[in-house]
């Protein structure tokens, strides 16, 4: 007798996102994971690598895939999902809904392969055809971060100046394979900033925000994003000119975000732990003088990754947003 329960697939299982996927789904109620796979690993336990998993599953890396699934997530680097789908492709169920991690499919010229549409998975820009959708892209986490932050400006018309970020991302956010950047001896009590105001996802960002109807040729987004000294999570601090007042904007920001249950505006100062091991967002609205200032965060790991490709899932499937992702930070 078939599983009322999804079966799911994992490609790139060894990774941080893939890791990730593999605890987030072995938690959640309706999942069955039918493979991970990884051609590296293949043969080894999954605590072998994730070791925190050792008593959860007892399942082995996989260099095959099993076609019995319902839907498969694609966790590999940039550039690595497309060149899995020339090669397995055609072994894979043609029902199988399939959610990718890496940028392959995030901008209109790329989203499509073969017979495959990808739609952009912000759930907080397009749960409506998300809810459709048979394949889906992940956003970036960086762009998951500043368009959170941006996304109710833009629907508005409120973004009328040029845009400052200084975005600080942790170590995971640059994948698990060995950097001098990435390095513990180079990260540890360092704090650098690369690709200052050229970093790859603007053009991500950008998108966005024209699809939600706030870009125009009167303003530039001006990123300079930051290695910082810590694992998880992922803080933006945003600032532009604007004439709204703060509560003004905390009452634009609230009602945009009203039916989406993974963003908060919050009445206190943001940090990274606040959000850590949870799919949540956590926004800081206030003015100062004449300059708009959002502050947000997320997990990179979670609202940046996995957890979003969860909560995507969830809506493909039908499933309340929430399944699976009722996660908590830790606090100290």
């Amino acid at each position: 007798m078939k599983s009322e329960k999804i079966r799911a697939g994992i490609v790139g299982g060894a990774g941080y996102t893939g890791g990730e996927m593999l605890r987030l789904l072995l938690q959640h109620p309706n999942m069955e994971i039918a493979f991970v796979n990884s051609n590296s690993q293949a043969g080894k336990p999954v605590y072998t690598v994730h070791n925190d998993c050792f008593g959860l599953t007892d399942m082995k890396f996989s260099q095959s895939i099993d076609n019995d699934i319902d839907v498969l997530f694609l966790c590999l680097g940039s550039g690595e999902s497309r060149k899995w789908l020339e090669k397995n492709g055609g072994e894979l169920n043609a029902a199988a809904k399939v959610i990718d991690l890496s940028h392959d499919f995030r901008h209109g010229e790329s989203n499509v392969f073969q017979k495959r549409k990808f739609v952009y998975g912000l759930p907080e820009l397009n749960k409506g055809t998300i809810k459709k959708a048979d394949n889906i892209v992940n956003p970036d986490l960086f762009a998951t971060c500043i368009e959170l932050g941006l996304l109710p400006l833009a629907a508005k018309g409120e973004i009328k100046s040029d845009v400052h970020i200084s975005a600080t991302t942790g170590s995971t956010g640059a994948g698990r394979s060995l950097s001098p950047t990435s390095h513990f001896s180079w990260r540890s009590n360092n704090h650098a900033p690369y690709n200052i105001f050229e970093h790859r996802h603007l053009k991500e960002i950008n998108e966005s925000l024209q699809q939600c109807g706030g870009k125009s040729s009167n303003y530039n987004l001006f990123l300079v994003p930051y290695r910082g000294a810590f694992t998880r999570g992922i803080l933006a601090a945003i600032y532009l000119e604007s004439p709204i007042t703060d509560n003004e904007a905390i009452k634009l920001f609230d009602e945009f975000y009203e039916s989406h249950p993974f963003v908060h505006i919050v009445p206190f100062d943001v940090d990274v732990k606040q959000v850590t091991n949870t799919n949540n967002c956590f926004l800081q609205i206030k003015k100062s003088g004449e300059h708009l200032i959002i502050i947000s965060a997320i997990d990179n790991l979670v609202k940046g990754a996995s957890g979003q490709a969860v909560q995507n899932m969830n809506l493909m499937f039908g499933l309340d947003e929430h399944t699976g992702l009722r996660l908590k930070a830790g606090a100290f």
